[in-house]
């Protein structure tokens, strides 16, 4: 026989539609097999899963910061609310008691006062004096 002959496949056409038949039975039992390799655990032992170990423990260590880090912000936001709420009461009592320091030093008031006593009040305005030291030699 020589290299370039053609060879006729004589094979009956009754297996072809068998091994297709099969074929198409063999993808679902794939599937399943593949699925029951899952529940069993048996794929962690393959070559892939064990040279590629250190990756998957990694990509595990990051998924759980990004859970720690979800958890850091709650408790921050959190915080951050009840400063803001402090704060805001802070701000209305210190506005409630400017406001009643108004009310008692009112000019009216401080005049009529001064009047009682017979002081009358004074129409120029304050001037401070200061000294500056020398220093001495």
């Amino acid at each position: 026989m020589k290299d370039n002959e053609y060879i006729e496949n004589t094979a009956p056409k009754t297996e072809g539609k068998q091994k297709m038949e099969r074929k198409s039975t063999s993808g679902s039992t794939a599937k399943t097999s593949t699925f029951n390799q899952i529940l069993n655990g048996d794929f962690l032992t393959k070559d892939f899963m064990l040279n590629n170990l250190n990756y998957i423990f990694f990509l595990f260590l990051l998924l759980l910061i990004l859970v720690a880090k979800g958890y850091y912000v709650k408790q921050v936001i959190d915080e951050t609310n009840e400063v803001q709420i402090e704060l805001d009461q802070n701000t209305s009592d210190f506005i409630e008691a400017k406001t009643s320091i108004e009310a008692i030093t009112e000019r009216n008031l401080l005049v009529y006062k001064l009047q009682q006593r017979e002081l009358i009040e004074s129409q120029k305005a304050t001037k401070v004096i200061r000294l500056k030291k020398e220093k001495s030699e």
